[in-house]
């Protein structure tokens, strides 16, 4: 009876110490939101992904499944096309090359589509615009709205895939008039653009699937400060030296790190070594 008792007591203390702390549950929430600690570290640093888990699924932060891929891209056109020409760029500054492209957003009863302007080298959301049409519109407001945000200088670099939008008249005489350098991927080839694909990897994941959107007016009241508040202001990105885009833009413009910034720098040289400069490419447009 006595050793009963004692392993009973043994048995309680020990789910007792299991128990997660509230506040230890609330700063666990906290630093998974923040992006500042990922689920392994946390596994890690408490000894039992178990409690771990039961945090994420009680807080709706577990990921979700990939979902059927829609094509959004119409490159059957009389416009003409450009070569690719950031394939192996190096980027040494902001303003450099933009990233542009098309993704869809299921609703209730159709689709929407959004329209980005990323900067390459800060990741950053420059532009975008949602419809309920995929046309040369939805590509214009985009674009006008990035240039509204930043003025690049001449022979900065405008990339996209070869989608009607991209190659209509009207957008390429807007691109010339403020002087950028035209560059499209190959032919069905997603990975020349990869970095836009990321983006929209990361906007499905943590922000569209977890809403169910039923209407257009969700989505545009949704999607902005998804890309505003949380992915160019929170998001941490490793690339980036674990820094937001903002704060990454913000350094750059400051020079408060020089250190820092060289590392992020010497690492791009080292992964594209033997790559073509940005600026080679800026000398020969001007």
């Amino acid at each position: 009876m006595i050793g009963a008792a004692f392993c009973g007591r043994k048995d309680l203390a020990m789910r007792k110490q299991r128990r997660f702390p509230v506040e230890l549950k609330r700063q666990v929430v906290e630093e998974l939101l923040s992006g500042i600690t990922s689920p392994v570290q946390l596994c890690r640093r408490h000894n039992n992904h178990k409690r771990v888990l039961r945090v994420m699924r009680k807080n709706n932060l577990l990921c979700c499944p990939r979902r059927r891929w829609v094509k959004a891209t119409q490159s059957d056109h009389p416009y003409p096309v450009f070569p690719n020409v950031i394939r192996n760029l190096v980027t040494t500054s902001i303003d450099q090359v933009w990233l542009a492209d098309i993704t869809y957003i299921r609703i209730l009863t159709a689709f929407v589509y959004l329209a980005v302007i990323l900067d390459m080298h800060s990741r950053k959301t420059l532009g975008y615009a949602i419809s309920s049409r995929v046309d040369t519109e939805l590509t214009l407001r985009a674009l006008k709205m990035a240039l509204t945000e930043r003025k690049p200088p001449r022979g900065c670099i405008h990339h996209s895939d070869q989608g009607v939008q991209y190659a209509a008249h009207e957008y390429v005489d807007l691109l010339r008039e403020h002087g950028f350098q035209i560059s499209m991927s190959r032919r069905g080839n997603p990975f020349d653009n990869a970095m836009v694909e990321s983006f929209f990897k990361t906007l499905k994941s943590e922000e569209v699937y977890l809403w169910e959107y039923e209407t257009l007016a969700d989505v545009e009241k949704r999607i902005p400060y998804f890309i505003e508040e949380v992915y160019n202001q929170k998001l941490l990105h490793s690339s980036l030296g674990y820094l937001s885009p903002n704060e990454f833009q913000q350094m750059l413009s400051e020079n408060q790190n020089p250190i820092r910034s060289s590392q992020i720098t010497l690492t791009w040289s080292v992964q594209t070594e033997g790559c073509t400069s940005v600026s080679a490419l800026f000398d020969k447009a001007e």
